[in-house]
């Protein structure tokens, strides 16, 4: 039943309401009653469209059918992104809600680790904690950074990415935010054990986190005597700050986790360097640097999930 709100409806009309399209074949009035057309506040049972509409959708009438196929393909469309868009991906923090609402039966995870030795030891090792619930199964094992791809893949698939020793590339760590992707990042094999099992029984437990701050490049690198070796720097993005923990990444593979022991701009000690800046840095323990390599500033912070 439509009610015609202006202009007239007539019989053979083209009309589209929603996503639903067709062309008005029969109209009946409120006494059953067969019409060619309806007026303005005129309600009528109509039939002729190819599917239900939603109670509420606005039906308009319109002259040139193809137009109107093409409005209703973009409307669903729509309807899909909006879809996705509302689509719970699978995080560690809620695995265990969607495993007691029977939403999750497998739990698909992509391995990402500096060597091959620590790939095929992770996935044997998170497939062992499958249980009668949910399934681990390891889809992707590969050496190397996290890639856009791995992300694309894990989007796809609903997986979670576990990485080992391995950073995400920076088209690959804003599409993961982007579209919800998990990256979980781990120094140690047992963690990532530890954290998916717990995450299965519904026990993860507050976690420190690592909150990124900026990363520079090595340009240059300085060896003076009483000081030790100096990065010579060029801030990509971000800031780095005085007691910033530094990574120490070449390749995409992290290769030290260091502190500052130094941070100066040409020869004076300041407490940050923004972006686009050159600095100095030393580091307290990790000397063997290169020209080339990514130094990433970060803090570590505690933090419990709602």
């Amino acid at each position: 039943t439509v009610l015609v709100q202006n202009g007239t409806l007539r019989t053979g009309d083209v009309i589209i309401a929603g996503t639903a399209l067709g062309r008005v074949r029969v109209m009946l009035d409120d006494h059953g009653q067969h019409v060619e057309e309806a007026g303005p506040s005129v309600p009528v049972e109509i039939t002729g469209l190819a599917e239900v509409p939603s109670a509420g959708d606005t039906f308009n009438a319109v002259e040139d059918e193809r137009l109107a196929r093409e409005l209703v393909e973009q409307r669903r469309h729509e309807q899909k992104e909006e879809a996705f868009k509302s689509y719970q991906k699978v995080t560690l923090d809620n695995l265990f809600s969607q495993i007691a609402e029977g939403e999750m039966k497998e739990l698909p995870i992509i391995v990402k680790a500096d060597v091959m030795g620590s790939v095929e030891a992770v996935r044997q090792s998170l497939e062992k904690i499958s249980n009668e619930e949910v399934r681990v199964r390891v889809i992707h094992g590969a050496v190397g950074a996290v890639s856009e791809s791995d992300v694309m893949l894990a989007e796809a698939s609903n997986a979670i990415i576990v990485g080992f020793n391995v950073r995400p590339d920076p088209v690959a760590k804003e599409n993961a935010e982007q579209s919800g992707v998990e990256i979980r990042l781990y120094r140690i094999i047992y963690d990532a054990i530890e954290d998916v099992t717990a995450a299965m029984k519904g026990m993860l437990a507050p976690k420190y986190k690592d909150v990124d701050l900026g990363r520079a490049e090595i340009r240059q690198v300085y060896k003076i005597t009483g000081v030790g070796v100096v990065a010579g720097c060029y801030v990509l993005d971000g800031k780095i700050t005085r007691n910033a923990n530094i990574r120490v990444v070449r390749d995409g593979i992290i290769i030290a986790d260091d502190k500052l022991s130094s941070l100066k701009r040409f020869k004076d000690d300041v407490r940050e360097v923004a972006s686009g800046y050159e600095c100095g840095m030393t580091m307290e323990k990790f000397n063997d640097i290169k020209e080339g390599d990514i130094l990433e500033a970060y803090v570590v912070e505690e933090y419990r999930e709602d």
